[in-house]
This record gives structure tokens, sequence and C-alpha cells, in this order.
């Protein structure tokens, strides 16, 4: 088995900054073909658990086979999960500080709308716009279009995880400081979702920036949230994570970490057709994706491949589980499988590397900006008479 977080997690900046990107979009393009089915269905369709990059559900008849087309999910190709994430990024790369809501606005949505990438779903160059699901073309218009205050714009969309599912770099750039990553992933994402989605974003930074501390284990990544959650996620959390504790592999935990989640969870049991009530903002409620997430990378020890497969095998929106698990267990330390990685970029026809190279360099930039900050505070503090001489 590869090398579990706690054995190898004293890696640099780089590298955890590194394996954190490189691991969620890997986790994200191995549950991209099975998102949304369960898993006796996956069992059945495979013939056994997955192991790896698999092809598409429906075979060569992707293009046209509802309810997945006209995506081609399967083969390495990564979602929208990754194509958010590495928007961010350039976001990050164009303002070099710390993100608001703000800069959702003035420089996420413009990507979005006006630079034509490569969408490995689409097999084609396309705007991200056309990609994207419906709760992320939200942004577009209610923040274009509507013209909405950024800091409320995420009233009103549904609430799921997908302001959650890009948050990674929030909590890069904020490595080791999971209460200012879990400031600022609330502060960006209020430009795209309101409640527990909002909230789920917050937490999952904190979580990416925890894994970043040196020495940090899963128990003290998921300490770290518990700290900060509120309401239903911080309950959903605890649930998940106390059934997690009890299983060290994935295929017992499947059953039971999904009946820990249940009653937070307002999709219902069948995650194609949701209850009347799902994803409405609520406070005693949670997404289901983090804290499975958490609760996987418990059961795997936050090694890589265990945690990144469990959370694929566990079906439903596996593929942005996959997405936070991955990219946690990638900033613990635990190398993501370099078969993976290099069958995950050639297919999607994607550098997984340079995102990570800028937001690398890009955290550097903003942290001598904060202590920069944080000296001239201290001096002005003082001048105040706000220290003792003792201070």
């Amino acid at each position: 088995m590869t090398p579990k977080a706690s054995e190898s997690n004293g890696g640099t900046l780089e590298e955890r900054i590194t394996g954190a990107l490189v691991g969620a979009a890997v986790g994200d393009a191995l549950g991209g073909p099975v998102e949304g089915y369960s898993p006796e269905q996956i069992l059945q369709r495979h013939g056994g658990r997955i192991h790896g990059v698999v092809g598409p559900w429906n075979g060569d008849d992707w293009r046209t086979a509802r309810p997945i087309a006209p995506y081609h999910k399967g083969d390495g190709h990564v979602t929208d999960d990754t194509l958010m994430t590495h928007a961010l990024i350039r976001v990050y790369a164009a303002v070099r500080d710390h993100l608001d809501a703000y800069a959702v606005a003035d420089h996420l949505v413009a990507d979005l709308m006006t630079t034509p990438r490569w969408i490995p779903e689409l097999e084609a160059e396309a705007l991200p716009l056309h990609r994207i699901f419906l709760a992320e073309k939200w942004l577009v218009a209610r923040l274009h279009y509507g013209h909405a205050d950024p800091r409320e714009a995420g009233v009103g969309n549904i609430v799921n995880c997908g302001a959650a599912m890009y948050m990674a770099p929030v909590g890069l750039v904020n490595a080791a400081d999971p209460a200012r990553a879990y400031a600022e992933a609330l502060d960006v994402a209020g430009a795209h979702q309101s409640s527990y989605g909002r909230e789920a974003a917050g937490v999952f930074a904190a979580a990416v920036a925890a894994a970043c501390a040196p020495r940090a284990t899963p128990e003290t990544v998921v300490a770290s949230c518990l700290s900060l959650a509120k309401d239903g996620t911080r309950a959903a959390i605890e649930a998940v994570c106390e059934t997690a504790a009890r299983h060290s592999d994935f295929e017992s935990a499947l059953v039971p970490l999904r009946e820990a989640v249940a009653p937070f969870d307002t999709v219902g049991p069948d995650y194609r057709r949701p209850s009347l009530g799902a994803r409405r903002p609520s406070r005693i409620h949670a997404v289901e994706e983090l804290p499975v997430a958490l609760g996987m990378l418990l059961v795997a020890g936050g090694d890589y491949r265990h945690a990144v497969l469990g959370s694929v095998n566990y079906g439903r929106d596996c593929d942005s589980i996959a997405t936070m698990a991955g990219a946690l267990a990638g900033a613990l330390g635990s190398p993501v499988p370099d078969d993976w990685s290099k069958q995950v970029a050639e297919a999607s026809r994607l550098d997984l590397w340079q995102p990570a190279a800028t937001l690398v360099e890009v955290a550097r930039e903003i942290f001598t900006r904060d202590v920069d900050r944080r000296r001239a505070h201290e001096q002005a503090f003082h001048a105040l008479g706000g220290t003792r001489c003792s201070d």
C-alpha cells in the first residue's frame, strides 16, 4: 500500500499544493463516469469495484445516452469540478492577493464567459460556461446579467456543493491557517451559494489548509473542521466521522457512511430524483459530499488511493466527493499514483501541474503581503498604547 499521510507529511509548500491540486483532478476524473449511481449499480455495471480509470457508463453511446449526454464522462476526463478549480486559480493569478466575492464578479465570471478552453467532456474547445452546471451558471446570470451585490448573489441558488467543489485553492493560499481559509472561502462563496452550501465551501477550504500543516493527520483535519463548522454541517461531519472511525476498509464503510449522512442530506435516497425539499436553505442540513469525503479520508488513514477509490465507489455525487478526498489526501502528503495522473492529464489534454506552480508563486506573494500588513498593524497598535511594556 502507498505510505499513509501520517508517515510522509513533511512536504514543502510546493509539494502540498501540487499534491492537493493534482489529487483533486485525478479524483474528479475517476469519479466522473459513475456519478449519480449507487454502489450496487456500480458493482453490477463494472463487475466489481472500480480500481482506476474506467470508460463511460454507456460506452460508445455517451453522446446520446441519457441522462449524461452530451458529456464524455470517463476515460480519464475531468469534469466541471476541475475546470472551476483551475478557473479560481487564474483569478488568484490575476489578483495576487486574498479574494472576496467581488473578485468572483470581476474575474471569475469573465473567465467563464469570454475565454474558450479545451473541455474534456465535450472533446472540443468551448466557453467553460457551456459546460458548467446550472448552479454555476447562476454566477453569470446573477452577477453579469442581474448585477447583484456579489456578497449576496448566492442567495436563491440551489444549495449544493457547487461552491465547495472548487475551494481547494483558497485552503492552499491559506496553508496551515484553517480559520483564515474558512473566512476567505465564505466571502468568495457568497457570490455563488448560501446556507449550508456556502458553509461547506468554508469548511472544505479550512480542511485543505489544515491538511497542509506540518504533522497533520486525517484526525487533525477533522478536528479543525469541527472547530469551525456550524449547524447541520458540523453535525453531519461529526456523525459521519464517528462512523468512519470504526472502519479501515472502504468496502465495509460504503453503507454505514451513507446511513450516517442521510439524516442531514436533502436530496434523498434516489440521487437522480431529489426530494421536494432538496437543496433548499436550512440550518439543520448539510451537503453530502464534504462529510463523506472526510469520512473516507479517515477510513483510508490518509492514503490517497484508498480515500479516492472509496469516494468513487460510494457513487452518488462521487466526482465531487473524490475531488475533495483527493485534495485532502494529496495535501497531507500521500502520493497521487503516477499512472493515474499521467493518464488523466493526457486524456483531458490538461497540464495538471502548471496550475499548482502558479498557485505556489501566488501563495508566497500573499504570505509576504500578510506579514507586512500584520507588522504594520502591530506598529500602529503599539503606537496607540495598546500593548503593555511587558509585551
